[in-house]
């Protein structure tokens, strides 16, 4: 079949137009989203120079794992309560629906978060609650090795991005009370693995039971039942910028895991 210079220049045009769409809907999006895959391995846990909590530092083998790229925000959490309501069946509280430093409410019979803070770091969230929403998306909480590991990888880093100090552009630290960012706004500050948000903004509940160090995941400190005071990591939006390194553990912070508070949220591993 023979076409006339002018239909085939408008072929050629239109499969310019389809060519150029079909490489828009391909390309990676640049939503940060989704889970970064951690290799096997061992890494340097703790510090040497640290808090008593941090010593000593020591050698930790991890099996292959992912984890969150971004903390879980206020919008997903208030999807999870919509579901699962406020308390689970054993009676534990998954959310300080009462508290009012949270920003999630409840408006017509539904959860919703608080407008323009739908993708700020969820907060208010009971260890329980983290446990729970984690599960519901066949994941889990990270272990405190695990979450050290995606934070700094095995050079022994001070911090996600490296070892020079927190600025404004990598780190929400030193704000107000409750005065938290969006999840997805200090790309400056991601991890090795191009984790975000691990300093500052919301401290994050861990799986482990905050035990003294060495780390050991068989001596008791991973059971998920056990009523004991959990770890939490990473620093928040009104931490000082020394609680902001990868290897903090929160000595001092107020964190009784069932209930929520105003600086601690989480993300989820598997």
């Amino acid at each position: 079949m023979k076409f006339s210079p002018a239909t085939r220049a408008h072929l050629f045009f239109c499969c310019v137009i389809c060519f150029a769409a079909l490489i828009s809907s391909e390309a990676p999006a640049a939503d940060m989203g989704g889970m970064a895959f951690i290799p096997a391995g061992a890494f340097t846990m703790g510090s040497v120079d640290g808090p008593a909590d941090e010593r000593p530092a020591h050698q930790v083998t991890l099996g292959a794992f992912s984890i969150d790229r971004l903390p879980v925000a206020n919008a997903q959490f208030a999807m999870f309560l919509n579901a699962a309501g406020s308390e689970n069946a054993n009676g534990e509280k998954l959310f300080d629906v009462d508290d009012s430093d949270a920003r999630i409410r409840r408006r017509d019979g539904q959860w919703a978060a608080d407008k323009g803070y739908e993708n700020h770091p969820v907060v208010e969230v009971s260890w329980a609650g983290a446990r729970d929403y984690c599960a519901s998306v066949r994941e889990g909480l990270p272990t405190e090795a695990e979450w050290e590991k995606a934070a700094r990888e095995t050079d022994g880093r001070k911090y996600p991005w490296g070892n020079e100090p927190p600025d404004g552009s990598r780190a929400r630290f030193n704000a107000g009370y409750n005065n938290t960012a969006p999840v997805d706004g200090f790309s400056k500050g991601a991890s090795p693995f191009g984790v975000l948000d691990m300093s500052g903004n919301a401290w994050e509940w861990v799986s482990s039971a905050y035990l003294p160090y060495p780390y050991n995941s068989a001596d008791g400190r991973e059971n998920l039942t056990a009523g004991a005071e959990r770890g939490t990591r990473g620093g928040g939006h009104d931490s000082p910028a020394g609680e902001l390194t990868a290897t903090h553990r929160g000595k001092g912070l107020s964190r009784n895991f069932r209930s929520g508070h105003h600086n601690i949220g989480f993300r989820c591993a598997r």
